[in-house]
C-alpha cells in the first residue's frame, strides 16, 4: 500500500490542529506507529476526522475514510471483507471512534461486527462527552460530571462498555490510556496480532481540556491521576472471561485529588463525591473478581 511523502517522520503529520492540550494526538501517532502503514483508518464525524482522506491537506500517510457517526464498525468490516475478498489479508483496518460515537450512536454496527467476528481492530478514544459539537454529555460520562446537557451533574452511572464488548467473547479487549504510553503500545499490538483471529478492542482514556476544564499542560497528569484514583484502570480481556490486570496501583490516590484538577466537577457536592468515591471502590472490587 502506498504512503505519502513527508517530512513527518510517523504516519501524522508534525503539524495537527487538535486543541491545545487533547491526548488524541498523541494517541493517534502511538496507534499507528504501531499499525504500520499497511493500515486503513474509518472515523466518523467527531474530534478524530481530521485523520481521514488521503491527499495533500490530510494529516495522516495511509488511506482513510470517513463515514457516518452511526456505522464506523459496519464500515469497517465492509472494506475488510473487499480487502480479503481480493485476497489481501494483510491489511489492518481500524475503526477509531470517540465515545458518543460508539458507546451510543454506533454501538448497534460495533456489535453486529463483534459477533459476526469480523478481523478489524476498533478503538474508542474516550474523552467522556460529545466534545466535537458542544460538550454533550453521553453513555461515557461520569457519575455527578457536568456537561451542557447535564448542568447539575449527570445522574447516572456511565456504561460498562468494555464489558459490553467482552461479552461478545472476541479475542481481545483491553483499556488503555495516553498516561501510560507503554502500556498502550504492547496493547496496541497485542489487537493487531489479535484481528488474525477475529476482532479486537481498545478503550483509551483521553482528558480533553476544553470539555474537562483542566489546565492543557496538566493532561498527562490528569490521564495518570485517573488510573492511580482506579477511576480507570488498565486491564486486558482475552477471549472474553480470561482478565489481566496490566498496571497495578498499590496505594491508590482519592478520587478527588483526580476531579480537582477539573472544572466540570467544580459543583459536584462533598456527597456527590463521596458517591463516586463507593462507586469507584465497588467497581474496582468486581473487576479485581473476574481476575481472581
Amino acid at each position: 500500500m502506498l504512503t505519502m511523502k513527508s517530512d513527518a517522520k510517523g504516519l501524522v503529520a508534525n503539524g495537527v490542529s487538535f486543541c491545545h492540550g487533547c491526548g488524541l494526538e498523541l494517541a493517534a501517532r502511538i496507534v499507528l506507529d504501531v499499525l504500520g502503514p499497511n493500515t486503513v483508518i474509518v472515523v466518523p464525524p467527531g474530534c478524530a476526522a481530521m485523520l481521514s482522506g488521503y491527499g495533500n491537506e490530510t494529516v495522516t500517510k495511509i488511506p482513510g475514510f470517513q463515514g457516518n457517526l452511526e456505522n464506523t464498525a459496519a464500515y469497517a468490516a465492509g472494506i475488510k471483507a473487499g480487502f480479503e475478498m481480493q485476497g489481501r489479508s494483510d491489511v489492518q483496518v481500524l475503526g477509531f471512534a470517540g465515545d458518543g460515537a460508539t458507546v451510543d450512536i454506533g454501538l448497534q454496527a460495533l456489535s453486529g461486527a463483534l459477533e459476526r467476528g469480523d478481523k478489524i481492530l476498533y478503538i474508542c478514544y474516550d474523552n467522556e462527552a460529545y466534545m466535537n459539537t458542544g460538550i454533550q454529555g453521553s453513555g461515557s460520562t461520569p457519575l455527578n460530571c457536568w456537561t451542557t446537557t447535564t448542568p447539575g451533574g449527570k445522574s447516572v452511572y456511565r456504561k460498562d462498555m468494555v464489558g459490553i464488548v467482552a461479552a461478545h467473547k472476541i479475542p481481545y479487549v483491553a483499556t488503555a490510556s495516553v498516561g501510560y504510553v507503554d502500556d498502550l503500545r504492547k496493547k496496541v499490538e497485542k489487537a493487531k496480532a489479535a484481528t488474525a483471529e477475529g476482532p479486537a478492542y481498545l478503550h483509551i482514556h483521553i482528558p480533553c481540556p476544553t470539555g474537562w476544564g483542566n489546565k492543557p499542560e496538566t493532561s498527562i497528569e490528569v490521564a495518570k491521576l485517573a488510573v492511580q484514583s482506579l477511576c480507570w484502570p488498565l486491564y486486558e480481556i482475552v477471549n472474553g472471561d480470561e482478565y489481566k490486570l496490566t498496571v497495578a496501583v498499590s496505594k491508590p490516590k482519592e478520587v478527588a485529588e483526580y476531579i480537582k484538577l477539573q472544572k466540570r466537577f467544580a459543583g459536584a457536592s462533598a456527597e456527590e463525591i463521596a458517591e463516586l468515591q463507593q462507586g469507584v471502590e465497588q467497581e474496582y472490587a468486581r473487576l479485581l473478581k473476574r481476575i481472581g
